[in-house]
């Protein structure tokens, strides 16, 4: 009998290995009737039942299962398989407490329990999990947590693997025992810490800086630098310590060492001399090395920046980078190097210096009115290094338009020029004269932004998308025009780029702002909901994932990786990007269905919304931003600054406060039910609505404050670099009028509450209040369509112009009236019983005319003229529809000499995407605002 069981559970896995559910529920069921009890059975057939969408039925079974508390390994297994396909870790740790209780001796269990800890993030009871197990399993799970443990293990000689010592290292770390930590690094235990290069010298050069043993360090970083003079690391650790030693007047001992480490440099002439015999060596290896060369404009600079008057021994800063540029000009990273230190150029010798550095860079001969062109890949490295330094030291900002479009125009000619070098290269690889066209580009946005020159911002689109026909890999091409496309209202080819820049993992949080910032704002609601779901999907998974690295660290005894994988998920967990696209999905979904395919009560249940809670951990937000992800080549005046970060930060922050409170307060809005009994208040505070209104006028105190702090804030006026982070929608928030109308909405609420409460037998001035309040909220809804009337395109003086700020309005327009109409529902659904009772009044005392309250006529007038605003709207929008597609860009003469015949048809392309990106926001926007009207129809009382 036993055995027939074991073959049909074999067969049932199978079914479900195989994929097929229903059959596996069926050969379950017919095992369940022969044998009522057999756990493993159950939970196999539950597992069917949740593959196949039956979750509800599928967590009754498991949870009857639980509840018996089984310790048979195959009903543990599948129960834990069961739970992490719902998504519910934490079951599993109770599953395990149980078994482990019941039979306390398995190792297996205290081990499947251990990780249920870790999955869930349970760091207290992981501890507790291990000290009620056996010593042979303490001794491979108790070590992170206990350094007794490790300390009767080096006793008693029983370390053996380097993750051992590893992890007694990380242990005396953290708690701060440095000098134990050292020891044990250079004893006998350092030994075995071989898997990585440099790996005991690494740890030592921590312990000694947490220590302040700057001599130790001078010692090790000069010995590490006589093995490799290329490592840049130790040149910053070298040049530290020395001025530490100088500041401290150290002078080494009398006699023996000067150090555990050995000889100690203490003064400016010793690391000069050091330097200096560092470049000696170099000059006769036949590869050169470019650290000591940097080493020596390193030194120069701090030398200057602590005001000393040595710098002159080691040479002219000017003359050093040249002879830099000789020997490194023509390799990439020659730019990035010598970038760090052009502060040390006087700005009267800039453009000496970069004639210069053209006069060495290997040309053709020009012919008469073409330019001189290189000749291989490096002289045009070369040369592109100089266009990079002059863009750098800020002789570009100088120059008037004309100028600039001359440059523009060599830029350009340049680039078409070096793309006969990548001939070969593959679609996956980027051509070697990419950075010309990126350089033209920059430019070109400098004018547009700074001058206004609207012809600037297509003649950068049409560059970008003819690079990007000979780059289609070129990511720096794609997050441009991200940017630029969605600056000008344009978000629908936006979709396509940032999906082909295939983002995986953390750079959905990095860089995933390009895009959500103007997911919703540009009017594509699907697009911006698929946008969310792209940055959603990674956090929603950074739960799941992370556990599975802290288990498998575990497992393989990389201890020093579980803090950082810690410290990883809470990054995340914190993260701003996902506290904000949490909130901006969520009220895009309320917008989209809330009281149009389901109720505003149906919608925020489905989302467990309540307005009491707030889970954004406001004090610990992390921006995750990558905010240089776009390369740039300004002057560090005009750069993005460490207080544009900050002030980016506090932007977005109270921006996300704002949302996340309009967003609590439209969930608060179901459960104002209308009350039974008015009057008696007894009952409203037993139902529990009065504390209800009270969170609702919190959160509206709260709102309040936080567009105070919004109004401070957009008072500084404070003005971000070109390509630096993109402002937030507060101030269209602010200037449209729809910060005052959706604040105006929630104070409605409250005042509508207490007509509910009150009464409408003496409530004149209640009744009065929001009768004047009707029809200001009128007043200012017609303040905002006004904001949204104008020409999103047009063509003047044969220059195509954008409005795309008539988008955002329209956008907070269809926002502001979707949480209009739901206040109004609350209204109507107050307002509605009063009605019918005074309805049965007049039957009852057979009066042929009943004199109705105040209110209900301001309500009907009310509703009627926000029919007549709504229909407005949307006739208006078929006008932009109308104007957008009777614009034949075809026919438009691109008067434009800086741009070939060739580059002029992408012109067309580009101006063609803003346009049918254009039509597709109108309509989306249109048809939602109709499914508005439609439900603005229904509010008769």
């Amino acid at each position: 009998e036993i055995t027939k069981v074991l073959i049909t559970v074999c067969f049932y896995v199978d079914y479900l290995d195989n994929g097929n559910n229903k059959m596996a529920i069926q050969q379950a069921d017919k095992l369940l009737k022969k044998h009522k009890d057999l756990h493993c059975a159950k939970v196999l057939k539950a597992i069917g039942l949740q593959r196949t969408g039956k979750q509800d039925e599928a967590f009754a079974l498991a949870q009857e299962v639980t509840a018996l508390e089984p310790t048979d390994d195959n009903s543990l297994q599948a129960l834990t398989i069961l739970y992490r396909e719902m998504h519910r870790p934490e079951l599993v740790t109770k599953l395990y407490e149980a078994a482990v209780k019941k039979v306390p001796n398995s190792e297996e269990y205290h081990s499947h329990l251990f990780m249920a800890y870790a999955r869930v993030g349970e760091y207290k009871k992981m501890q507790q999990s291990i000290s009620a197990q056996d010593e042979n399993l303490s001794k491979t799970m108790f070590l992170p947590l206990a350094e007794r443990m490790v300390e009767k293990m080096v006793k008693e000689d029983k370390i053996e693997a380097e993750a051992e010592v590893e992890l007694y290292y990380m242990i005396l770390e953290r708690l701060e025992k440095y000098q134990e930590a050292l020891d044990v690094v250079r004893g006998k235990l350092g030994e075995k810490l071989t898997s990585e290069l440099q790996s005991r010298e690494n740890k030592c050069m921590a312990m000694y800086k947490k220590l302040c043993k700057w001599p130790e360090c001078n010692a090790l970083s000069r010995r590490l630098l006589l093995k490799n003079s290329d490592d840049w690391q130790f040149y910053i650790i070298y040049f530290d310590s020395v001025f530490q030693l100088i500041d401290k007047s150290w002078t080494p001992p009398a006699e023996g060492e000067h150090s555990l480490e050995g000889e100690v440099h203490y003064s400016t002439e010793q690391a000069v001399k050091f330097i200096e015999e560092r470049i000696t060596e170099e000059a006769e290896r036949s590869r050169p090395l470019r650290g000591p060369y940097l080493a020596e404009l390193e030194l120069i600079r701090r030398l200057r920046h602590r005001g000393c008057n040595d710098e002159y021994k080691l040479g002219d800063p000017e003359e050093l980078m040249f002879q830099y540029f000789k020997k490194f000009g023509d390799k990439p990273c020659c730019f990035t190097d010598l970038k760090v230190f052009v502060d040390l150029l006087p700005s009267s010798q800039c453009t000496k210096f970069i004639s210069q550095l053209l006069g060495i860079i290997p040309l053709s001969a020009p012919a008469e009115g073409k330019l001189a062109l290189p000749a291989d890949i490096k002289a045009l490295q070369q040369h592109l290094c100089v266009v990079q330094l002059t863009r750098l030291l800020g002789l570009y900002h100088t120059i008037d338009k004309k100028q600039k479009l001359s440059v523009v125009r060599e830029l350009m000619l340049r680039y078409q020029h070096g793309l006969q070098f990548g001939k070969s290269c593959l679609k996956t690889e980027l051509q070697f004269s990419d950075y010309y066209c990126l350089l033209a580009v920059h430019l070109l946005l400098d004018m547009w932004l700074e001058a206004g020159e609207e012809m600037a911002v297509w003649q950068s689109l049409t560059l970008l998308e003819e690079g990007l026909t000979h780059s289609p890999s070129n990511a720096q091409f794609k997050l441009l025009l991200i940017r630029i496309y969605c600056m000008l209202g344009a978000f629908e080819p936006v979709v396509e780029l940032y999906s082909s820049l295939d983002a995986k993992h953390i750079q959905h949080d990095t860089i995933g702002y390009l895009l959500t910032r103007y997911a919703e704002s540009l009017g594509q609601y699907a697009a911006a909901s698929q946008s969310c779901n792209f940055a959603l999907r990674f956090f929603h998974s950074n739960q799941k994932d992370t556990s599975e690295y802290i288990i498998q660290a575990y497992k393989y005894g990389a201890f020093e990786k579980i803090p950082e994988f810690i410290a990883f998920r809470n990054r995340l967990n914190t993260s701003l990007h996902f506290a904000q696209v949490r909130t901006e999905r969520m009220l895009l979904d309320l917008l989209l269905e809330a009281n149009i395919s389901t109720s505003l009560e149906e919608s925020i249940k489905s989302m467990s919304l309540s307005p009491e809670e707030d889970d954004i951990p406001w004090k610990d937000l992390h921006d995750n931003r990558d905010l240089t992800v776009l390369f740039n080549w300004d002057p560090k005046d005009r750069d993005i600054s460490e207080e544009h970060r900050k002030r980016s930060l506090e932007e977005e922050t109270i921006w996300l406060q704002i949302r996340s409170l309009t967003l609590r307060l439209v969930s608060g809005l179901p459960t104002l039910s209308h009350t039974v009994h008015p009057k008696n208040s007894e009952k409203t505070a037993e139902n529990g609505v009065s504390s209800k209104i009270d969170t609702i006028r919190s959160l509206l105190q709260q709102l309040e404050t936080a567009v105070d702090s919004g109004k401070q804030f957009l008072e500084q006026k404070i003005q971000y670099p070109v390509l630096g982070p993109p402002p937030t929608r507060m101030a269209g928030f602010f200037s449209n009028g729809s910060c005052q109308c959706q604040t105006s909405l929630f104070y409605l609420v409250s005042d509508i509450y207490e007509l509910d409460t009150s009464g409408l037998e003496d409530s004149t001035e209640i009744q009065e209040r929001i009768g004047n309040s009707f029809k200001s909220l009128l007043e200012q809804l017609t303040d905002l369509f006004n904001k949204c009337k104008g020409d999103l395109m047009e063509v003047r003086d044969g220059i195509l112009k954008t409005h795309p700020n008539i988008l955002e309005n329209l956008v907070f327009f269809v926002e502001t009236m979707s949480i209009t109409l739901w206040v109004s529902s609350y209204c109507d659904s107050v307002l509605r019983p009063f009605k019918l009772s005074l309805q049965k009044k007049k039957k009852k005392k057979k009066e042929t005319s009943v004199v109705m309250p105040p209110v209900f006529t301001s309500f009907l007038d009310y509703v009627t003229e926000l029919q007549t605003l709504t229909s407005n709207v949307i006739d208006h929008i078929k006008g932009l529809e109308i104007i957008l597609t009777a614009l034949k860009l075809e026919e438009l003469s691109i008067d434009d000499t800086l741009l070939s015949q060739e580059e002029k048809k992408f012109t067309k392309t580009v101006q063609g995407k803003v346009q049918s990106s254009y039509q597709h926001s109108i309509q989306e926007i249109g048809e939602l605002l109709k499914k508005r009207l439609d439900t603005i129809k229904k509010l008769k009382i």
